[in-house]
């Protein structure tokens, strides 16, 4: 799985992606609010670490997430 933190502009608020090994989109929330889109594809468990991840992510670059 990877994950991408996109950074929002003016109004729009920063945002993580999640994708598969395919690149395909599982999951797009905000950075603030990632609860229901965690829980939605069963990672509500690993909520800390994918977070934990995202703060030391820098925008627009990809990291390979290891769940």
């Amino acid at each position: 799985m990877y994950i991408i933190k996109v950074k929002g502009i003016a109004k729009i608020p920063d945002y993580v992606q999640l994708r598969d090994d395919k690149f395909t989109l599982l999951a797009y929330f905000r950075v603030d609010r990632p609860d229901k889109s965690l829980d939605k594809l069963g990672l509500g468990d690993k909520l800390d670490y994918i977070m934990e991840v995202v703060k030391d992510l820098p925008f627009g670059q990809i990291a390979k997430l290891e769940i």
